[in-house]
């Protein structure tokens, strides 16, 4: 039956998507650079750069030869770098160069490729004995770095490709602090780095802080890593607070992630990844604890995490349903998430259920799916069942919040769906063959 006074509606469709979820979350697909090996270079520029410095230390002071250092050293790389003359060398110990100022930009282009208030390197003598081949450093000290990503990919992409992949040995370390890495539509700021020690076949320790911005989202971290080696398949261990906000919703948490990790020229897998994240819903009074836990392969290529297929397991307190799921989840540009799966039991706090579905005791399978802004502001669709019953809906989830909140108000929740069930009891009156249709006009 149709309650009297309802327009015709079907029932809302759900379409298959065609591409991958990997593309629905990235918006349009980019290019992606060619295999470049570039690391090696740089570090021989650099031990160059150096070892020129202290051979020409006698006959020139810093703030002369600095200017032709780092000219030989731009041409090298096919760049142009500049900094102010006030630079500073020591021979004694272990040789080093700070400069000041340091900008870098690609050969004939105006764009900054990556500038910095201060940069120190101290290479061993053996690095500088070898001409760069024994990539050694002692440490590396970077103060308020600024990376424009974009460029760095454009200046990659006119790179000579090698087959050769080398992990460099920092003695001392590598400290960053202020830094930021600028692209087109987002941004990490804030950036410290504190890894005391890298070696290529000994396990590696590092704290990395910052926060990323693609408003109106902010991710603000504070990260334990660990690696048993840094190299391909190596054990990854990632640790730490980290607080997700919107615009008037915040998401404080405590995450986790481990798994092999791989690293392409362009890319970065890990295969399985392990996923846990205790955390709590906030948004005005509202205070909605939960955990999460997500296991499949990630793939992280072109500003996009992907898991897909993954096995995804929601447990929550008060209005937050528990799930158990799998499908694909991305997110990028957009979040993307197809989920099938098992709602175990209605939760108590949500209104309850009509007799007899309210009575039954049978697990609601569902159907997710969402493609849109990662706030999830966008329609949702969600498929229930339970025994014969069946409900299609689309929703925005921040209007059932607010109607699942609120003590008084609309009997039915703010959404367009059709709920069909073979029976249903409707203020005390048994029904047959029913079919309710819900048509929200602010849904659209």
């Amino acid at each position: 039956m149709r309650l009297a006074g309802e327009r015709p509606h079907g029932r809302p469709h759900v379409s298959s998507e065609r591409s991958t979820v990997r593309e629905n979350a990235a918006g349009a697909p980019k290019t992606s650079p060619r295999r470049r090996r570039w690391l090696r270079a740089i570090v021989v520029a650099l031990a160059v750069m150096l070892a020129l410095s202290l051979f020409g230390g006698w006959l020139l002071q810093p703030k002369q030869l600095v200017p032709i250092i780092l000219d030989r050293t731009g041409k090298t790389l096919s760049l142009e770098i500049t900094a102010d003359s006030n630079a500073e060398a020591r021979l004694r110990g272990e040789p080093q160069l700070l400069v000041r100022n340091l900008v870098v930009r690609e050969s004939g282009t105006k764009t900054e490729l990556l500038r910095a208030d201060r940069l120190l390197i101290a290479l061993p003598w053996s690095t500088l004995r070898s001409g760069g081949k024994n990539v050694i450093v002692e440490r590396i000290e970077l103060d308020a770095p600024r990376l424009n990503l974009t460029a760095l990919q454009a200046w990659l992409a006119t790179r000579p490709p090698s087959e050769e992949t080398t992990i460099p040995t920092l003695s001392d370390g590598l400290r960053v602090r202020n830094g930021r890495i600028d692209n087109d539509d987002w941004r990490v700021e804030n950036i410290d780095i504190d890894l005391p020690k890298l070696y290529p076949q000994r396990e590696v320790n590092a704290r990395v802080r910052g926060r990323y911005v693609d408003a109106p989202i902010t991710v603000s971290f504070d990260l334990a890593v660990a690696l048993t080696r840094p190299a391909n398949d190596a054990g990854l261990a990632v640790a730490g607070p980290l607080t997700i906000e919107g615009r008037d919703w915040r998401l404080p948490a405590t995450a986790t992630l481990s798994g092999p990790l791989r690293i392409g020229a362009d890319d970065l897998r890990i295969w399985p990844a392990k996923f846990g994240m205790a955390a709590r819903y906030e948004s005005g009074d509202t205070q909605m604890p939960f955990a999460l836990g997500l296991h499949g392969p990630l793939h992280f290529h072109e500003a996009t995490l992907a898991l897909e297929p993954v096995t995804a397991i929601l447990r929550g307190e008060g209005a937050v349903p528990n799930l158990n799921s799998s499908g694909a989840i991305a997110l990028g540009r957009r979040l993307v998430l197809r989920l099938d799966g098992t709602m175990p039991a209605w939760p108590e706090p949500w209104p309850a259920l009509p007799a007899p579905i309210g009575q039954s005791r049978s697990p609601l399978p569902f159907r997710l799916r969402y493609s849109g802004k990662p706030d999830v502001s966008e329609l949702i669709e969600l498929g229930l069942a339970r025994d014969a019953m069946r409900f299609d809906s689309r929703f925005r989830l921040d209007a059932v919040l607010g109607w699942v909140e609120q003590s008084v108000g609309s009997p039915l929740p703010p959404l367009d769906g059709t709920l069909s069930a073979p029976t249903l009891e409707i203020s005390g009156a048994m029904l047959e063959g029913v079919e309710i249709t819900v048509d929200d006009e602010a849904i659209r």
